[in-house]
């Protein structure tokens, strides 16, 4: 039997992050530990029925802790979908918030806890200026976060993304205190993941590390850490697609998404920026947008990272080291993850390009793109996404 004891370890960085096998199990002593006697369970409707779920509010209920499970989010969450749950949350007089399953289910669980004992609205605390200030930290409720899934890494983040649904758009919701005090990140609650989304949420993770590395600015931190999560995604994640059993795969897949979503401190780019307001129209996966946006974002953006991504690819053992050998890896993966060429095969027209274009331009994650862009840039990479030039 392979012992799989050499992934537990208790890592700090940037929150308290208890990392491996079967250490779901200590679900109940991370609330405990948090001084949460009554934990709303949020998650998203596919994983509220799995065995795990059952397991973890069963294990919490023989420790005194009565468990509470809200799951009404939808991939893309929803205003609507935060005031549910916090309308649920009040009602049942709970202290805390376990955020249980992949990136929708862990923003609409941060965005609830945040609201937890706020009394201005939701978009009041925008990611926009200093509007966190607004928030009142003592009504933010604690957060144990159990990632489900190796791509948003929003277990280890400090905003939630929520579709505003009157605009059509999506809005980042900030707040240090919105970082869960105690990550469980467990690699056999992703064994279930499918094929497919094994991919779409492991190129999410490829793009929160390849945006920040590319990202104008100085932060050669999170630089770092996001070429190692680069490297991990490259060697881990075809073997996570194909064998979704291989704990090895799994864990260090969940490290790798941690990794690109502490990175992304550095900053985004144009990924994000057009892949925000099409999720918001079109509901399209995030993790899959971003993989189909990736090549036409690289290429937009190769004029001044060309010798930065030669020392990545030597970094991570491409052959003939250069723009153009990490170029055809990405392209590689997608055509063995059978993920669309382009927009298109998502199901996205350009009946809104100009909306899109000025969305994108807006979007919190443009200014920190390799090179400047704006409305009109951000109209042409979505028009070359869109028809495959």
């Amino acid at each position: 039997m392979t012992d799989y004891s050499k992934f537990n370890a208790n890592w700090n960085y940037p929150t308290t992050i208890r990392f491996g096998v079967g250490r779901l199990n200590e679900l109940a002593d991370a609330c405990q530990q948090l001084s949460i006697s009554k934990p709303l369970l949020v998650t998203d409707p596919g994983i509220a029925g799995l065995p795990m779920v059952k397991t973890a509010l069963d294990q919490n209920s023989a420790k005194g802790l009565p468990t509470g499970l809200f799951s009404n989010i939808k991939p893309n969450p929803t205003g609507q979908n935060i005031d549910d749950g916090l309308a649920v949350y009040r009602e049942g007089g709970y202290d805390g918030v376990i955020a249980f399953g992949g990136g929708s289910a862990l923003d609409a669980a941060k965005a609830i806890a945040l609201m937890a004992g706020q009394k201005l609205p939701l978009w009041t605390f925008e990611d926009v200026g200093d509007n966190w200030t607004k928030v009142d930290p003592e009504g933010v409720a604690p957060i144990v976060a159990v990632p489900t899934t190796s791509g948003t890494g929003s277990e280890v983040g400090r905003a939630s993304v929520i579709v505003q649904e009157e605009t059509h758009s999506k809005k980042i919701i900030f707040h240090p205190r919105m970082l869960p005090a105690i990550v469980i990140a467990d690699p056999e609650t992703t064994v279930g993941l499918p094929a497919g989304l094994t991919a779409a949420t492991g190129m999410d993770a490829l793009s929160h590390c390849l945006e920040p590395y590319s990202a104008g600015g100085f932060h050669p931190m999170a630089a770092g850490i996001a070429v190692e999560g680069i490297r991990l995604i490259h060697r881990w994640l075809p073997i996570a697609v194909k064998d979704g059993t291989n704990l090895d795969a799994r864990a260090n897949m969940l490290a790798a998404a941690g990794m690109g979503a502490t990175a992304f401190q550095k900053g985004l780019g144009a990924m994000h920026s057009l892949a925000h307001p099409l999720g918001a129209i079109y509901d399209a996966h995030h993790g899959m947008l971003n993989a189909v946006l990736m090549p036409y974002v690289l290429e937009f953006n190769r004029p001044v990272i060309e010798e930065r991504m030669a020392r990545l690819a030597a970094w991570i053992g491409l052959p003939n080291p250069s723009f153009s050998a990490v170029m055809d890896w990405v392209l590689e993966i997608r055509a063995e993850f059978k993920i669309p060429e382009t927009l298109a095969g998502l199901g996205v027209d350009d009946s809104r390009v100009d909306e899109i274009a000025q969305m994108a331009a807006d979007d919190p994650s443009t200014p920190t793109n390799a090179i400047k862009a704006g409305a009109p840039e951000m109209k042409e990479i979505f028009l070359k996404a869109l028809n495959g030039r």
